[in-house]
């Protein structure tokens, strides 16, 4: 009995040596962010852990957190971070892809990303019930779609639709991808009431990707506006720098892309940097608000400001800068909160190695009305509407509330037909839930009223006994093989913990990082998923990544790179390295990866207008599933 007594408190000691989410935090990047039932879910991704000097690597954000939009706890000023729902092993933990949120059903999407350290699974929908808990896959699209990453994507809960522009197809992304990464040029749709995919011409033939796109009500259905990131030019696999003062804008009535030139304050060309939108009352005027992001050549390092591009006018608008050299970073994810706010979250820094404003978890608040009296300020709980701020009303004319008398640019619209749309407001039915949704006063879950006996307590009692030191004699073999090998299994079971704060006793989440295996999802419509359904393919353990970042077997882990002694990068941004073909994850899979538009087939080594070789630019150097060298970061940038 003292021997068992000593290894349980071995095994407790040992899971306080565990990572928490909350209390360790450092940085996150890379990861995707969406908002249901005032939460804010943050998945994927990379963190770093604090203090850096002693946790010099990156690791997998395997958790699904989420900010309590309902919260800004005093000391903190930031919406409460939660680490205690469920995401077991079978979901994969990608980076660069996108959260498609349905406030109507209380669920959001998981689309594309790239996977590191592992195959990509064949592509499947994955969608996380937020009133259950539960991952569940809707199965493979009905069409021919592959999943891309750092894509240009937004879902609008109002519609039940989501989207995504362009994107990189790589063998990160891609089941039996064997060639250089391809970006690609089509509009990707889907339906979350029908089920149904759709692969659209985007507005050009001109591949793109690492750009943003947003959703304003304008026109009957709404417009999606997509600016940034990089264009892949046919031919030659080259790859510049989009102009940011090129707007595409698609109307979703009648499938049509636009282009307008803005001008103004036009800001630097960008890539990775994140954007949201907010309108005035009268919808006079709609207002982008774009944050930081990547530079090119000598602005490589990236940016630390805020540009507005008010519409219909078009006008680009600075409205804030860093101080000095500011602290630029980008992969980092904005969301626009009770309209009223824009939450931005994480990023990777190029010249420090300075925690994120560890206290609010990477989490920064804009007050995009400065109806605080501050740009950036507290997450307020009372701010639940947008008001114009005085820098957008000396553009654009009109008062806080609108009547902006700038109504179109200055040199007119290129295109008649966007004169029309901005004088029409979405006016959009209200969706239903397409299954049963519990009012407020019920539970979510199952429930009973009857009492068990004192005999069945003390038997339950009894037997829960025993099976805690079972679980607890098992767990704690995984972890000590875990931190023997840092690639061992553990175990697969479901992990569910219960509902809590973000702090358990003393301020712990006993999590231990996982290393997430390949798993093939079923196509059911939709299952739940668990952990204990999948089996992993053993043909499917070989990993190969660009020589320039992967590890080899039993090498030992990267040092982390200093700011001050990392060499130069190289003045080609998008160099790419040859990569060997990976192995696939299940004989079924087609050796030719990728369906671009119109269901038009491709290979690597075609020629199509819609796949010009070239990098994803992986000057974030680092994102591996399992450990990499720390890219360079820095801390909170706002004043």
């Amino acid at each position: 009995m003292f021997k068992l007594v000593a290894f349980l408190v071995l095994f407790v000691e040992t899971s306080w040596a565990q990572k928490d989410p909350l209390h360790d935090f450092c940085r996150r990047f890379g990861h995707q962010t969406a908002v249901v039932d005032q939460k804010l879910f943050i998945d994927g991704g990379q963190v770093d852990w604090n203090p850096i000097a002693q946790n010099n690597q990156n690791y997998t954000n395997t958790w699904l957190l989420y900010n309590d939009l309902n919260t800004s706890p005093a000391g903190i000023g930031v919406p409460q971070l939660h680490a205690n729902l469920s995401k077991n092993s079978s979901i994969p933990d990608v980076t660069g892809g996108i959260l498609w949120g349905d406030d109507v059903n209380k669920r959001f999407y998981l689309y594309g990303g790239d996977y590191f350290g592992i195959s990509p699974n064949t592509p499947n929908l994955l969608s996380y019930d937020v009133l259950y808990n539960q991952w569940e896959s809707f199965g493979a699209p009905n069409t021919l779609i592959q999943s891309v990453s750092w894509g240009g994507g937004v879902g609008i809960s109002a519609l039940g639709q989501g989207y995504i522009l362009g994107g990189w197809l790589s063998n990160n992304s891609v089941p039996g991808w064997t060639g250089s990464p391809w970006a690609t040029s089509t509009l990707i749709k889907y339906d979350m009431d029908a089920g149904i995919w759709s692969n659209n011409t985007g507005p050009d033939s001109t591949p793109r990707a690492e750009g943003v796109m947003v959703y304003i009500p304008a026109s009957y259905s709404g417009l999606l506006v997509y600016f940034g990131g990089v264009t892949v030019f046919n031919g030659n696999g080259t790859s510049l720098s989009a102009s940011m003062s090129t707007i595409h804008v698609y109307d979703i009535q009648s499938s049509k892309w636009y282009t307008q030139t803005a001008v103004g304050d036009v800001p630097l060309a960008r890539r990775r940097f994140c954007a949201g939108a907010a309108w005035a009352s009268d919808r006079s005027s709609y207002n982008i608000y774009l944050y930081g992001g990547q530079g090119f050549g000598a602005n490589s390092t990236g940016f630390d400001d805020v540009y507005i591009l008010s519409l219909p006018s078009f006008q680009w608008i600075k409205w804030f800068e860093g101080s000095g050299v500011g602290k630029p970073h980008h992969s980092l994810t904005c969301n626009v909160v009770n309209s009223g706010q824009m939450l931005i979250i994480g990023g990777t820094f190029p010249l420090s190695d300075d925690c994120d404003s560890p206290t609010t978890w990477g989490t920064h608040n804009l007050d995009l009305g400065k109806q605080s009296g501050k740009k950036w300020n507290d997450y307020q709980l009372n701010i639940t509407s947008y008001v114009v701020p005085s820098e957008i009303i000396s553009v654009v004319g009109g008062s806080s509330m609108g009547g902006a008398t700038a109504t179109a640019p200055a040199g007119g619209f290129e295109n008649s037909d966007l004169a029309v749309y901005f004088t029409q407001h979405a006016s959009i039915a209200s969706r239903s839930p397409t299954r049963a949704i519990p009012s407020p006063t019920k539970s979510a879950g199952p429930s009973s009223s009857r009492k068990l006996s004192t005999g069945a307590i003390a038997g339950i009692a009894v037997g829960g006994g025993i099976l805690l030191i079972a679980v607890l004699l098992g767990a704690s073999c995984c972890i000590r093989r875990y931190r023997r090998t840092h690639t061992g299994e553990l175990s697969q079971t479901q992990y569910n913990p219960t509902p809590q704060g973000p702090y358990s006793q003393n301020g712990q989440h006993f999590q231990p990082h996982r290393q997430s295996q390949l798993y093939q999802l079923p196509a059911a419509v939709p299952v739940e998923l668990s952990a204990n359904n999948y089996q992993k393919d053993p043909k499917s353990q070989q990993v190969h990544e660009s020589p320039r970042y992967s590890e080899q077997q039993g090498q030992q882990p990267m040092s982390h790179i200093s700011p001050t002694t990392s060499p130069p990068q190289s003045p080609n941004y998008n160099e790419w390295h040859a990569q060997p073909p990976i192995s696939y994850i299940s004989p079924t899979i087609s050796t030719h990866p990728s369906v671009l538009t119109d269901g038009a087939q491709f290979s690597p080594s075609s020629t199509t207008a819609y796949g010009s070789q070239t990098s994803p630019a992986p000057t974030y150097s680092s994102l591996g599933r399992t450990r990499k060298p720390v890219p360079l970061n820095q801390t909170y940038y706002s004043p």
